[in-house]
């Protein structure tokens, strides 16, 4: 009889085993193992092109942040540089520093974005206008929440002079920190004004190339 229980556990126990790998195949995808979606890029033709990062500011910005277009276009043109420089078709994209120092001689330019393509040769030119820039809120100034919106476009150098060279995309909104306000104190302010220029500029970049999130 023991014999016969032994033996009886020992094939239900190799049922069991042999049983959960079908038994995994009929789980939700959910529950087995790593799941991204792909995000598709809403302009893929930047790569093996000269691209060119312009940045705009309304005059009230420009007001209280002088320098906000060229930190802008740096951090955007950084962010494209670590994914598609890479590639086998690299991007050759053109230095902001020696945009900002054509546009301190031409500063009407600054909102031509086909003007400033033209003087750099580019093929492209990526185009963020910022409409709204704040760290501090105006009712509380005690209070510190770095928020841009922006919109982007991209301006094709060579298109055929009857078609629009400007192809709109979609809006960027970029807060931090991203569950609300903080205190300001005596080192945060450039912190935050630093970690809302990344999180703005890494989804501006996104728009440019395919990339993966968790589901």
């Amino acid at each position: 009889m023991k014999k016969t229980t032994g033996t009886w556990l020992r094939t239900a126990t190799l049922g069991i085993v042999l049983a959960a790998p079908a038994c995994n195949m009929l789980l939700p995808a959910m529950f087995v193992g790593e799941h991204k979606k792909k995000i598709t890029a809403e302009f893929d033709k930047l790569e093996g092109t000269r691209t060119l990062v312009l940045a705009w500011a309304p005059p009230a910005t420009l007001f209280d942040y002088p320098y906000i277009r060229f930190e802008v276009a740096s951090r955007v043109t950084g962010q494209l540089a670590s994914r598609l420089r890479g590639t086998d078709r690299g991007t050759d994209l053109v230095d902001p520093r020696d945009v900002a120092d054509y546009l301190q001689k031409e500063p009407d330019a600054a909102a031509d974005p086909m003007k400033v393509g033209r003087q750099f040769d580019a093929d492209y030119v990526v185009f963020v206008e910022i409409s709204r820039f704040q760290i501090r809120d105006p009712h509380s100034p005690e209070l510190l929440q770095g928020t841009i919106e922006a919109g982007v476009s991209v301006f094709d150098m060579h298109v055929d002079p009857d078609l629009d060279p400007r192809h709109e995309l979609t809006p960027v909104e970029a807060v931090y920190p991203p569950n609300g306000p903080k205190l300001m104190t005596a080192t945060n302010a450039q912190f935050i004004r630093e970690a809302t220029y990344d999180i703005f500029s890494e989804q501006v970049a996104r728009k440019f190339y395919d990339y993966t999130v968790d589901l």
